[in-house]
């Protein structure tokens, strides 16, 4: 079931809350919860009800082991609750990924597995690893299997984060006052709810139409084009993964519930380091708190930070998908890194604007890499963004034949311009949804802006899933 579907908004979501806050009311708490759990699960299932005993078993086993991590801390256990996350996660969506790259090694026909990548894996287990390791160093104290299982199962944060911690949730569902239904919250809720359906339904999705002209319809580009096609991904990528996140972050506030923040105007950064301070923050506190600290972090001298910044950044590209696109997309980030703590070490300075010019436009390239489905295809691209043939559009005032010459992709699409003005401005100028959020008031100013939800109303008909989805 997808956030931006009829049948969610106006069916799974008000019977969801209705009944929820009424068995709360009538004091039936253990109940509340329980049906909490299994209006997740439903809605988790609505795509494939096959993934439902994987998501199930996970649960279980990593509850089992995290109970046994807060009795006893075995470093042998907590290995073992790791690694068999690990090993799933790995079957599921790098088995055939695997076989691939050993047969064209050895010369071998070994047949694929064909896999289907089962919805929301590489979420959940990320988030069950961090739990096991709390456990370890006891900082949960859950011995209650269906609190556990609202943990990992609540909805609006099950399929695509953020990646939460269980001392970030559990007392706020503990909370007697969380369990009536809160006005503030609700209408707050809805606000940024709407918000997030505007950037997904109206913003992100027609900048795909765009970007999947360029990537996967055009045989070659030329300049203009190939900018057109990066900068169209660069935009839908953003608008659609922070427009779920705004989701995800309304849907909880209507059962008040605070979950954390996984965008902060992120291209507005003028470093990389800056860059991965904003962008699907709880990914990069994952990285950092459970890779890049274990690995060593920055206590092990210079050239050991290093290796662990870029260790970090590729086993993060690996995560995102299985395909060298994505480990390449890593390399490029690890290497950036690395690139930008001896810049800071040897103590270079550079003008904010400069910074954030190069900042931006290495975010726009590496992530052709992610969006590309191979390397041609990345290539293809890349060899427009910096050789293709210079054309301009009719209408600049150029000269005739260069006009009559502007290829056939882009020439119906006359608001291209215009989306991209209005992207830049949003993402530059305007402010974000988490400040709104801040400022946010009862009042007919915010009131009006609720447009933005019955002006999404119109376009869900087209039920495009969230690109995160794939990961």
């Amino acid at each position: 079931m997808l956030f931006n579907s009829y049948s969610f908004i106006f069916f799974f979501l008000p019977v969801t809350f209705f009944v929820y806050f009424y068995l709360n009311k009538m004091r039936l708490v253990e109940a509340s919860k329980g049906f909490l759990v299994l209006a997740s699960l439903f809605f988790y299932a609505w795509w494939n009800v096959a993934y439902l005993p994987l998501l199930l078993g996970s649960m279980l086993f990593n509850y089992t082991v995290g109970r046994e991590l807060v009795k006893r801390t075995s470093k042998v256990l907590l290995g073992v609750g790791v690694g068999v996350n690990i090993a799933l996660l790995g079957y599921f969506k790098y088995m055939d990924f695997f076989i691939i790259n050993y047969n064209r090694l050895v010369e071998n026909d070994l047949p694929l597995l064909h896999l289907a990548l089962p919805l929301a894996i590489s979420f959940y287990t990320f988030q069950q690893i961090a739990y096991l390791v709390d456990s370890y160093r006891g900082e949960t104290k859950e011995y209650d299997f269906l609190n556990y299982a609202v943990f990992v199962s609540f909805f609006p944060q099950l399929i695509a984060g953020p990646i939460v911690h269980h001392k970030e949730m559990m007392p706020q569902f503990a909370k007697l006052k969380n369990k009536v239904a809160n006005y503030h919250n609700i209408a707050l809720g809805l606000f940024i709810f709407s918000m997030g359906l505007f950037k997904k339904v109206v913003i992100a999705d027609t900048f795909a139409v765009w970007a999947t002209k360029g990537f996967d319809v055009a045989t070659t580009l030329n300049m203009l084009e190939a900018w057109f096609t990066s900068l169209s991904y660069t935009f839908q990528l953003y608008f659609d993964f922070s427009g779920y996140a705004d989701m995800a972050i309304g849907l909880a506030l209507l059962f008040n519930i605070k979950i954390p923040i996984n965008f902060y105007s992120p291209y507005k950064a003028t470093s990389i380091q800056d860059f991965w301070r904003r962008w699907h923050m709880t990914l990069s506190r994952f990285l950092k708190d459970y890779i890049y600290i274990p690995l060593g972090g920055n206590r092990k001298g210079e050239m050991r930070t290093y290796t662990n910044l870029f260790a970090t950044f590729v086993l993060g590209g690996i995560w995102h998908g299985a395909g060298w696109t994505f480990v390449f997309w890593g390399v490029l980030h690890g290497g950036a890194l690395v690139v930008h703590r001896v810049w800071q070490k040897l103590g270079f300075k550079m003008h904010s604007v400069l910074a954030w010019f190069i900042t931006f436009n290495f975010i726009n390239i590496t992530w052709v890499f992610f969006r590309a489905i191979n390397f041609e295809s990345a290539i293809k691209v890349l060899k427009g963004i910096f050789m293709g043939q210079f054309v301009l559009p009719a209408g600049v005032g150029v000269d005739l034949q260069m006009q009559m010459s502007w290829s056939k992709l882009y020439t119906t699409d006359t608001y291209l311009y215009l989306w991209m003005i209005v992207a830049f401005l949003m993402v530059l100028v305007l402010p974000n949804s988490m400040q709104w959020m801040k400022k946010f008031k009862l009042n007919f100013f915010y009131l009006t802006l609720t447009v933005l939800f019955f002006m999404s109303l119109f376009l869900l008909h087209r039920k495009s899933e969230f690109i995160y989805f794939n990961f």
